[in-house]
């Protein structure tokens, strides 16, 4: 009997890399989307509403309940496509944490897609930040992971120090501290000219 691999939650996932966390960005990131859905929506009753006191004075000409519906049923379906790409933006943009490395998935549109990744081992520490009222009230905020590689910086996560402590005790999980230093590099690769 063949033996059975391991279920795969992404594409890029390794055989052997186990996922710990999955989180994404607050929804406040589609907040241009929305504005855009709630205008689509106020396009056919406004229409109607115009067409009602365009003909004011000739009742015979007033919209009826058909031509309501429609512009009310055409609204709702402009909203939903207006909305669509902040959606898929913000559904498809991910961030995972495995027992290898931190993974952000980041979706663009409907097309653009860009994958990162940095490995647990690199990883200095895990900060966060949440300033202004904006970002209490909606509970959202920065997050920020010192690396050896450089830092990376992940503003409007849902909960931040919820993700904070939950990264921090993956790190502890794997044995990875703050203290530890790169990886010496090997005696066949150049380090230095002398």
């Amino acid at each position: 009997m063949a033996e059975q691999s391991p279920q795969k939650y992404f594409p890029d996932q390794f055989d052997d890399e186990t996922v710990l966390y999955v989180f994404r960005k607050h929804p406040i990131v589609m907040r241009k989307g929305i504005l855009w859905w709630a205008a689509g929506i106020l396009i056919g009753p406004l229409y109607v509403m115009v067409l009602t006191f365009v003909y004011a004075n000739n009742p015979e000409k007033y919209p009826s309940m058909t031509t309501f519906t429609l512009a009310l049923v055409g609204s709702l379906v402009l909203s939903l496509i207006l909305i669509t790409p902040s959606f898929i933006g913000w559904y498809f943009s991910v961030f995972i944490v495995t027992d290898q490395r931190f993974i952000q998935i980041h979706q663009k549109g409907l097309f653009t897609r860009g994958v990162s990744d940095v490995g647990l081992q690199q990883i200095q520490s895990v900060s966060y930040e949440v300033a202004g009222i904006n970002e209490t009230l909606l509970g959202f905020g920065t997050i920020k992971m010192q690396t050896y590689v450089g830092d990376v910086v992940i503003h409007e996560l849902h909960h931040p120090a919820k993700i904070q402590k939950k990264m921090t005790g993956i790190l502890r999980e794997q044995g990875i501290t703050g203290t530890q230093y790169p990886a010496q590099p090997s005696s066949n690769s150049i380090h230095e000219a002398e």
